[in-house]
Order: C-alpha cells, then structure tokens, then sequence
C-alpha cells in the first residue's frame, strides 16, 4: 500500500500553526521567568529558612515532583472551580507551568548553592554586607553559573511539556496541530509538522537562554 503524504494541506493552515507557535513561546517565557525566580526564592528557604519554612517548602517540592504534569494541570483548571476559582485555559496553562518549574528549578538552584565554599560566606560576612547582599551578590551568581545547563534542559523540558495544555484548549502548537488534522484528515503530517517545530523551538531556546545566561544572569 503506498503512502501519499500532502504536508501542503497542513501548511496551507499556518495561520494556525503561527498562534500555537505564539502562544508556546509565551507560555514558556512567562512559566522560565516566574518559574525560576520561584525556584530561587524556595531555594533560599530550604537552605536558610527557619525550620517551619524549609519543612513547607520541602512538602511543595516532593508534592509537584512526584505528581504527573498533566494531574496538576486538571486539578489546577478542573478541580479549582469547586472551590469557587475559575482560571481560563490560558492563565491555568501559566500557573501549573509555574508550579511545575519552580519545584524542580527549586533543587537544581539549592544544590548550586550548597556548592558555595565557606570561605566566600567569610569574606561577605567580614565586608559587613548583609544577608540579602551576600546571597544576591556573592552566592547566588556562581550557584546559578554552576547549575545554569540543568536549568536551561528543565525550561525546555516544561516547554515541550506544554503540549499536554492543549487538552484544556489552550491554543498552543499540539491544539494548532490537533485542529489541522481534525479539519483535513492529515494527522501525520500535522504532526510531523509540529514535532518539527517543537525541535527547532527547543534548539533556538537552549541557544538563547546559554546566550543570556553569562551576560544578564549570571555573568555580571
């Protein structure tokens, strides 16, 4: 039996493709910058905190890290309006990315952390900088230098897991495809099209974020 394939009939709807391009990247921005920023602030409490907060912050990070995305997800869209809180598809795609992230950039950045030598902590403390100031300015930059290549693989990993959002009908590139072929028939070559896309989305996004890590992250 010989196999047509019409990769025509699914580019001819790059309308739709283009927005599930657009909103996968959106999605994945807001989800890396919040998610880390998360990350950092939960590191910090697991590592200083006061018993109470690294015992809270723990439970958070066992709880998302050993629960399948897609379960938060639909609790987070699905299960929330039960307790009167109602997110579109949109903002309830953002927040279990967030939620995802932040747990596991949460022990990527503690272990750059605990990584810190001694003696630099004996340095801040004899310049008389504060707690804040020696985290911002002399731990936290070489934490993140040392763990910046597992953040970057775990953004991409919740970017590429942002397909799952399709089910709730977020309008991202999995929903553009499954629309496509739900239109002409042509799943093969809709997906072939988005697996394409998802690998040159993640190639470009590795690169950018190894590019911004060493001039705005880190590097300074």
């Amino acid at each position: 039996m010989r196999v047509q394939l019409d990769f025509g009939a699914v580019l001819a709807e790059w309308p739709l493709l283009a927005v599930g391009v657009g909103w996968t990247v959106a999605l994945s921005a807001l989800a890396a910058v919040l998610g880390v920023a998360a990350g950092i602030a939960l590191a910090w409490v697991r590592s200083h905190g006061p018993a109470w907060a690294r015992w809270t912050a723990g439970c958070y990070v066992e709880l998302i890290r050993n629960t399948p995305f897609i379960v938060q997800l639909f609790f987070i869209y699905f299960g929330l309006p039960a307790a009167g809180v109602k997110l579109s598809p949109e903002l309830a795609s953002v927040i279990a990315m967030v939620v995802n992230l932040s747990a596991y950039a949460t022990e990527i950045v503690r272990a750059g952390l605990q990584a810190t030598p001694r003696g630099q902590l004996e340095a801040a403390a004899s310049l008389a900088l504060s707690r804040l100031q020696t985290f911002t300015r002399v731990v936290l930059p070489p934490a993140l230098k040392k763990v910046w290549p597992a953040l970057v693989s775990q953004i991409i990993i919740v970017m590429l897991g942002s397909a799952v959002c399709g089910q709730i009908s977020t309008p991202e590139l999995s929903y553009a495809a499954n629309l496509i072929q739900s239109r002409n028939f042509r799943a093969f070559e809709a997906f072939i099209v988005a697996t394409a896309l998802y690998l040159l989305l993640s190639v470009l996004l590795r690169r950018l974020l190894n590019w911004i890590g060493p001039r705005f992250i880190y590097g300074r």
